[in-house]
């Protein structure tokens, strides 16, 4: 273990921070991810509960698109002889869709996409059909809900409560603030790693416990080593596939962040690949170009072993696996688009190049299947950059999709459609 207090490890450190929640609060849940930071925490957790014969809870928050390997490791954790109550929450909570400019929402355990899910609802989980809390909505955050928990379980449970959360400051600044500045929070007997629960600008009775924060990722696994701990088994996979143990995350695979990771379910899960492409709209799109011009980077590129033409089919084909209507839409002004030519140019499908001059391109003065395929790439719903005015039928169109799925476009959308953004203005005011 890396860092020394006093001749203090930091394993130490943290059993003597479980002590003092278990010796100083009526309640106690931790919140597991199944990855390997909550797992150590709450492993350690029923060591200390063991030798000071105390119980405690679980929450855990099951965002359906998961690695296999994750779930069997939560499984196992469910195991722990000190678990009083395993809250296996399985509700459909929406969920942040970066791979898709369309689509920027998804709801994880949607009972109306059940032929989608990525594996069955859990037997004994908390889900729609059984939710014990009369306060959750559909489409929920899931900031808003580990909130809401806190206050339920601070009501089931009156007394004082502390929740362990596994985080550690060095894997990212947000994480570090969180713990760090202690003039913007109440902290219990002064301890930084503590801080306590603020709803709506009032402190409740709750404190959050970060037992772990000063951890390095060498921390971790030297304890899962030394102590001989469960672990989540995808993690090996990962460091076998050229992932090293700073870079490894565990989260729901579309978020901002995450979208660079989905690749890693291609090559570390690809039953569960297949079954993620198509859960969420943009997937596959996501995966290859999220690194692209497609999803708002600066520069594109194209498969060196593809043509242009090859290109624009497959970037329609991609789409139709997540929305079929939108491939249709985009086939249709495509099609319209080179019968223009053919009538005006008497440029044939079979005659349409490859690429133009740039030029003549970026002035909308040439056909070419680049032009096509940037088109597409760049989420041109209208596709202005073939030429096309915005239409009634268009914007009929458009409303469909927005009536059809929930959250298609709202606040978090990014586009450089000045029409499109209007009508995310439209949707929000």
């Amino acid at each position: 273990m890396s860092k020394i207090y006093l001749e203090k490890n930091v394993l130490e450190a943290t059993k003597d921070r479980l002590r003092i929640m278990f010796e100083n609060f009526d309640h106690i849940y931790f919140s597991v991810s199944g990855g390997k930071d909550s797992s150590v925490m709450v492993q350690l957790a029923n060591m200390i509960a063991k030798e000071l014969n105390k119980k405690f809870d679980v929450l855990y928050i099951d965002l359906e698109a998961q690695y296999s390997h994750t779930i069997a490791h939560i499984e196992e954790l469910k195991k722990l002889p000190q678990i009083n109550d395993f809250y296996h929450i399985a509700l459909p909570m929406a969920l942040r869709n970066a791979v898709s400019v369309l689509q920027p929402k998804w709801i994880c355990w949607e009972e109306e996409s059940k032929h989608l899910w990525v594996r069955d609802m859990p037997k004994d989980s908390i889900n729609i059909h059984n939710c014990p809390f009369d306060w959750f909505e559909k489409g929920e955050e899931f900031e808003d809900f580990i909130v809401q928990f806190a206050q339920w379980y601070l009501e089931k449970y009156p007394g004082k409560v502390a929740c362990g959360i596994g985080i550690r400051t060095d894997e990212s600044l947000n994480r570090f603030r969180t713990i760090a500045f202690q003039d913007k929070k109440i902290t219990f007997n002064g301890h930084p790693w503590t801080t306590k629960l603020k709803v709506n600008e009032k402190h409740i009775d709750v404190y959050n416990f970060y037992p772990i924060y000063d951890w390095t990722a060498e921390d971790i696994w030297g304890a899962v080593s030394q102590l001989d701990f469960k672990f989540n088994e995808i993690y090996e996979l990962m460091y076998k596939n050229g992932v090293s143990i700073y870079e490894q995350r565990l989260c729901q695979p579309y978020g901002d962040d995450q979208k660079n990771g989905l690749n890693q379910y291609k090559a570390l899960e690809y039953e569960t690949w297949t079954k993620i492409l198509n859960r969420v709209n943009g997937v596959n799109f996501g995966n290859i170009y999220c690194k692209t011009t497609a999803l708002g980077n600066i520069k594109s590129c194209k498969p060196d072993f593809m043509s242009w033409q090859q290109y624009a089919v497959f970037l329609l084909e991609s789409i139709g696996i997540y929305n079929n209507e939108l491939m249709w839409h985009y086939y249709r002004k495509i099609k319209k688009f080179m019968i223009w030519y053919r009538n005006k140019y008497h440029v044939d499908v079979e005659d349409i190049p490859d690429t133009a001059e740039c030029k003549l391109e970026n002035q909308k003065k040439a056909i070419s299947w680049r032009r096509i395929a940037r088109a597409i790439e760049k989420n041109d719903f209208y596709l202005k950059r073939l030429s096309f005015a915005q239409t009634k039928t268009d914007d009929q169109e458009l409303q469909k999709l927005i009536h059809k799925w929930d959250n298609l476009l709202n606040k978090n959308t990014i586009t450089d459609d000045k029409t499109l953004q209007k009508v995310i203005q439209a949707q929000c005011s």
